[in-house]
Order: structure tokens, then sequence, then C-alpha cells
């Protein structure tokens, strides 16, 4: 039983770590690799705008939502306009951005055990003789509430469309009067705020740590080759699996493994299936 509730809780969080970088990934077909210092420094953001400026937990939570998503916008005006096209210097541009905000972040001192953020639902509840706290299930409700907007924002409003067009066909889509440019980086822009959304929901479990960047990051390439970067249905099912890998081997082993996990995972499904269990472009090496 505690395999079972802890492994969808797991699941869950990576799920919901995926969904904004599998998004970017699916439309514009870059490889956001500056994704994780985004989700830290959403943290941070919120983090200070809670102490430092006392504002209140939600109004802080927006602010940090919007101000990631504009920097995901600009960062593809400023930065990858210029690579677009050039799948390796897309990945290198991106990890650069990255390493160098989580790296500044580290150089003005923002580490130790003060930087957290409060949770959202206080106190614990028993389930079939586990106690699980009622944080990982508002997290469990934060992937449900992601995995139902992102269908109905893809489906039924018009940015959502254009996002699909570009991302089944782009030169059709161009055709059509679509602008790639501008949806590339409103992609990017959406991406890097749903990287903000799991970071202000999933950040409260523990302390806000700048490593945690980089780890965020590896379980995020690790879901995203297994189930197939460009599919939601691919991120959810890769998440399922990975999440009670995950907490098999915390419990039944040791947690210092569970780095191993993201790790043979990523090895495992490129020497037997690059494009990933669910993918549908060409394969991974092709295109990052």
């Amino acid at each position: 039983m505690p395999v079972l509730i802890y492994g969808v809780a797991n699941s869950a969080i990576l799920a919901v770590w995926t969904i904004g970088f599998s998004l970017v990934f699916g439309i514009a077909g870059l490889a956001n690799f500056a994704y994780g210092a985004i989700y830290i420094l959403g943290s941070f953001l919120c983090w200070g705008l809670l102490t430092s400026l006392g504002l209140p937990f939600f109004l802080a939570i927006i602010i940090s939502i919007v101000a990631m998503g504009a920097l995901g916008f600009a960062m593809y005006w400023g930065i990858l306009l210029r690579v677009r096209g050039l799948a390796i210097s897309e990945l290198i541009t991106t990890f650069a951005f990255g390493v160098a905000i989580l790296e500044f972040l580290r150089w003005k001192g923002f580490y130790g055990h003060e930087y957290s953020l409060p949770v959202f639902i206080e106190g614990s509840v028993n389930i079939g003789g586990v106690y699980i706290d009622y944080q990982r299930l508002f997290i469990i409700g934060v992937g449900l509430a992601l995995v139902l907007f992102l269908y109905f924002f893809t489906h039924h409003t018009r940015m959502g469309l254009s996002f699909r067009g570009i991302a089944q066909n782009e030169r059709t889509a161009i055709s059509l009067g679509i602008e790639s440019d501008w949806t590339a980086a409103l992609s990017l822009g959406l991406g890097s705020a749903l990287a903000a959304v799991a970071a202000v929901a999933t950040i409260s479990l523990g302390l806000i740590n700048i490593n945690q960047g980089y780890e965020v990051l590896l379980w995020v390439i690790a879901v995203g080759i297994l189930g197939g970067l460009e599919s939601v249905e691919g991120i959810i099912a890769a998440a399922f699996v990975l999440g009670f890998a995950q907490t098999a081997t915390a419990m039944f082993f040791n947690p210092m493994w569970m780095v191993v996990v993201p790790v043979a995972a990523i090895i495992l499904i490129l020497a037997v299936k690059p494009s990933g269990i669910f993918g549908k472009f060409k394969e991974l090496e092709e295109r990052v």
C-alpha cells in the first residue's frame, strides 16, 4: 500500500514538473535546458515576494508565474531567435542560460535552511493505513488540472489551435498566416510559466535548493525521453513508470540510489526506442 500511494504522489510530481518542458518541445521543437533553473528562480522569486515585500501567498504566486512566463518569452527573442533551427546550439544556449541563473543565485548566497515556501494545506490523512500529507494530494490535483487545462487550451482556443498547427506541420501553418517565431516565443513563455506553477506547487515539500534545478532537469529529461517529448499521454505514462520506480527504489533499496533511476531510464530508452514510448516525431538523436 505505501508503494501504491506514494508511487501515485511521486508520479504526479514528475508529471507536473515535465508538462511545461514537453509543451515547448512538442510545439517549437526546442529542448529548453534552462527549465530547471527557471523552476528554482520562480521559487526564489515567490519566496522574496513573501518575505521581503510581505505580499499575500496567492499574489506572490501569480507574480512569480507571470514573471517566469515573461522571462521565457524574452529568452526566445533575446537569445534563441539567433540560433533557431540549430539544434545543438539551441541546447547549449538554453543549458548555459540555466547554469548562469543557478550559479548567479549561488554566488549571491541563496542557499540555506531559511529558504522555503509554505504548504497550501497543512496536515495529513490516513489512506489504507498509510499517512500522506495533504500537500501531496494537492499536487495530484494540480497535475490533473494542468492536463485538463492543456487539453482545453489546445483544442478550444485560437492560440492553442495555432500551437497545434505549428506542431503538426509548420510549413502549412505558416502558409495559413500563423507566425512561427511568435508561436515559439509564446510556447516558451507558457512552458516557463508552467515551470513556475510546478515550483510553487512542489517546492514546499522541502527547501529551495539550487542543486534541485539540476535534479529537476534530469528527471524532466528522463520522463520526456521515456514517454516521448511531444506527447502529453506519453509524459503521464512515463511519469507513472518512473514515479513508481523511484518509490520502490527508496523503500526497498536505499534512497541514495534514486538518482540512478532517471539515468538508467535515459540510457535504456535511447538504446531501445529513442523517440520514446509514445513518440511521434523523428528519432530523438536527430532532434536534440
